[in-house]
């Protein structure tokens, strides 16, 4: 069986993990482009991260409400109907998590091969990495937590030496120069919410740490507490880098590049900042990588386990207790698709689908709400529900609808994925209990 060995430092690191890839090291650019004042940046950096910290009050008291192994997929399944769970299931373990994994692979690939000074595919090096992660997350869960435990360390290390940087570091010449302003209240409101679009994908993940819910010590508090502290390290952590990388190179000057990190540590120290930055997001995305390859596979595991997946998926080794074919599974699936396709095309697949089961499992508060009445008291409820989640919904469906507007095409895919997975589930109650 499972074995409970993660605590609230391992959720917390889990939670930061989940969240923090490589946008923070460009995106700050993509805002101050759109944004154009600083104080608005700095804005659009803050209500994103109350946003993401309404995100982890529901999944916190939803943790607390039900603390079931395979988190989104457990309240889905017992908030609406077990297709519903299915779905979204079928859809992590083909694009939605994978995608992401493999996405932050080939990044990962694409920087350490100059670092080393390696001829290699980049391709190889991800598939490579991909396999090793697989191979320390099947020696036990402690293990594959103290390995991302360790990488999530050294990355907020990493991006702690960029906020250094930019509060310290002299400003570049020209920083003092400004974007054109706003001629208008509706301008100025227009340009702020194409500027959280970036903002809000950067935030997103603050879901994962639900995932391992079986793993994890005293879930009702652990899972909580773990979700709450990593968003407020997260939001600490972007709005500092923001305030240091406007600080240095000035809102026109941030505007214009496209590597605003090596820019800054530049600024900082010289040429080598540029190598410093390059191993900074290699450290980030490797440990975003072992985050996913560490929470995600639970949930294919409870679909097995719940009898709508292959049993195989559900067998715990009897040595180190963790879930090791399911684990194998997302290695796999994974590195087909860092093998297939360019960064930017992973990451236009895979974006859209997991908002709508994010939007779905939020929406599970009020069902449960209702339905546990008196039965059900949580120590911690989400502030200000309902309207603080009917506000996390709609900007999350927000993103949604302007993610399929933008990339039609892409997000095509992903409505493919989930149309099979419906098949799927009803090819599977009448064939497949068996396999």
């Amino acid at each position: 069986m499972l074995r409970r060995r993660l605590n609230v430092f391992d959720l917390t690191l889990i939670t930061i993990g989940s969240i923090i890839g490589s946008g923070i090291f460009k995106n700050p650019a993509l805002v101050a482009g759109k944004a154009h004042l600083p104080s608005l940046a700095i804005g659009c950096w803050i209500v994103g991260g109350l946003i993401a910290l309404i995100g982890a009050f529901v999944f916190a008291e939803l943790a607390e409400r039900r603390p079931v192994n395979g988190g989104i997929y457990a309240y889905l399944r017992d908030a609406y109907h077990p297709i519903v769970a299915f779905v979204f299931g079928w859809t992590l373990l083909l694009i939605a998590d994978t995608g992401g994994t493999a996405a932050a692979s080939v990044l990962f690939a694409t920087y350490l091969t100059p670092l080393t000074g390696m001829a290699i595919d980049t391709r190889i090096v991800a598939v490579v990495t991909l396999a090793v992660l697989v191979a320390i997350n099947c020696l036990g869960v402690r293990q594959g937590g103290t390995w991302q435990n360790v990488l999530v360390i050294l990355k907020v290390a990493a991006i702690a030496g960029l906020i250094g940087a930019g509060l310290l570091a002299h400003p570049a010449a020209g920083a003092a120069a400004t974007l054109p302003g706003f001629d208008s209240s509706t301008a100025l409101l227009g340009a702020f919410g194409i500027a959280m679009l970036p903002v809000l994908f950067a935030y997103n993940g603050f879901q994962g740490a639900t995932y391992i819910t079986g793993e994890t010590v005293n879930p009702e508090r652990t899972i909580p507490r773990g979700l709450i502290m990593g968003v407020v390290a997260v939001i600490a952590i972007y709005v500092l880098v923001n305030i240091g990388c406007l600080r240095v190179l000035g809102p026109a000057g941030l505007a214009a590049t496209s590597v605003p990190a090596a820019d800054v540590m530049s600024a900082a120290v010289g040429p080598i900042g540029a190598r410093l930055i390059a191993i900074a997001i290699a450290l980030s995305t490797l440990g975003f990588m072992s985050t996913r390859m560490l929470v995600a596979p639970r949930v294919y595991f409870q679909m097995a386990a719940d009898g709508t997946f292959f049993k195989q998926i559900a067998w715990i080794n009897p040595k180190t207790h963790v879930p090791t074919i399911a684990i194998i599974a997302e290695g796999v699936v994974a590195a087909i698709i860092a093998a297939s396709g360019t960064f930017a095309q992973i990451v236009n697949c895979i974006v859209a689908p997991e908002w709508i089961f994010v939007v779905l499992a939020a929406g599970a508060i009020f069902i449960f709400r209702k339905r546990d009445g008196d039965a059900i008291k949580p120590a911690f409820r989400v502030p200000l529900h309902p309207f603080s989640t009917i506000l996390l919904m709609v900007v999350l469906l927000a993103i949604f609808v302007t993610e399929v507007i933008l990339v039609p095409r892409d997000t095509l895919y992903g409505a493919l994925v989930i149309v099979a997975g419906i098949a799927f589930y009803y090819l599977w109650r009448r064939v497949g209990r068996t396999a």
